[in-house]
């Protein structure tokens, strides 16, 4: 009896697997220990193996692989219209393998250790960067219930709460002094730590050539360019640069019937914190925009007049995301090599 196909539920501890046969024949339904998963498939023949692209997914996917076997990662909001009955394991690992044998399944591409490396930089900086705004919301609150009253941004707090303290030491209670000085000395700790993240990045920019091709473009740095490489890693999955944008989340939900088109607000799916850098990197790109005279600064200005400034940012990221996808796909640098001698029939950009 062969396993052609398996769908395995990843959890902490104890894995659910479901197999069928080339008929779709279930002949299999088992819970397996973490420590036992790769003993259990290195005897099985070689089989297509589903998992959700979750926690520790693309870890199994690469053990899985090097024993031979084809593992395909799915996101969950694909698995979950397959799942028959109420959620568990076993029905969600039927599920998996139900969904894994679709030929029209989208399939996330599995990530080298490198990759995850380079993407828990940016994981790290990200919480780093919270836990600072938050430290700073709670000084200047603290601060403001004695009358001292900080400007925000963390520049200010950083240049004007020593001098602040030392200014108000009189009026405020030794204790309160004290806790003060130590949440400062919490901020210049973060603030460190960001840097060296900081640095980490950079490092990686300067490492990789093709961050640097995606980093001539206006509003791409070296944050964007790394994280956004990273993260799509094979850009040629996508048929084109509008999926990869709409993957991304960057372009409007539909909501049509009966031939009649109705978009809604963008669908915000995918990665948060990429589209996050996209979109501010737009509204740095727009500033210089009203002073432009290429075609893409025209665009924009006229989207800006015409639909508000945060629609027009949405869309300048949408179009910097396929820009990034055909530089990526293509190999070429930015701004493309001219294909045409006639200037009057070069295509926008």
């Amino acid at each position: 009896m062969k396993i052609t196909t398996s769908g395995i539920d990843v959890a902490k501890s104890v894995f659910q697997v479901h197999g069928v046969d080339e008929r779709g024949n279930v002949v299999l339904r088992r819970q397996i220990r973490r420590a036992q998963l790769l003993l259990f498939f290195s005897r099985l023949e070689a089989c297509l193996i589903g998992m959700e692209a979750c926690a520790s997914s693309h870890y199994w996917a690469r053990r899985l692989t090097a024993l031979g076997h084809t593992v395909r990662l799915m996101s969950p909001q694909f698995v979950k219209p397959y799942r028959k009955n109420d959620k568990n394991d076993g029905n969600d690992a039927e599920a998996i393998c139900e969904a894994v044998q679709r030929p029209s399944m989208r399939f996330v591409p599995v990530k080298s250790p490198e990759q995850q490396a380079e993407l828990a930089v940016h994981r790290i900086r990200r919480r780093l960067m919270g836990q600072r705004t938050a430290l700073i919301n709670q000084l200047r609150g603290l601060l403001a219930e004695h009358g001292l009253v900080l400007a925000q941004g963390a520049n200010q707090v950083r240049s004007k709460l020593p001098a602040l303290l030392e200014d108000g030491s009189e009026s405020l209670p030794p204790l309160a002094v004290e806790l003060f000085r130590d949440l400062y000395e919490e901020l210049v700790q973060l603030e460190q730590r960001i840097a060296a993240c900081d640095r980490r990045v950079e490092r990686l920019y300067r490492a990789n050539p093709l961050c640097h091709r995606l980093g001539e473009i206006e509003g791409i740095g070296a944050l964007t360019a790394t994280a956004f490489v990273a993260t799509v890693a094979h850009a040629a999955q996508f048929k084109n640069g509008r999926q990869c944008a709409a993957w991304l989340g960057l372009v409007p939900k539909q909501d049509s019937t009966g031939g009649k088109t109705r978009l809604l607000g963008i669908s915000k799916r995918g990665d948060v914190y990429l589209r996050t850098l996209l979109v501010h990197g737009a509204r740095s790109a727009m500033r210089h925009t009203p002073k432009g005279a290429d075609p893409k600064s025209r665009w924009v200005e006229q989207l800006r007049k015409r639909r508000g400034e945060n629609i027009a940012a949405v869309a300048l990221a949408a179009k910097h995301a396929r820009i990034l996808w055909a530089l990526m796909v293509k190999g070429e640098s930015f701004p493309p090599p001219a294909i045409h001698s006639d200037p009057l029939e070069q295509p926008a950009v």
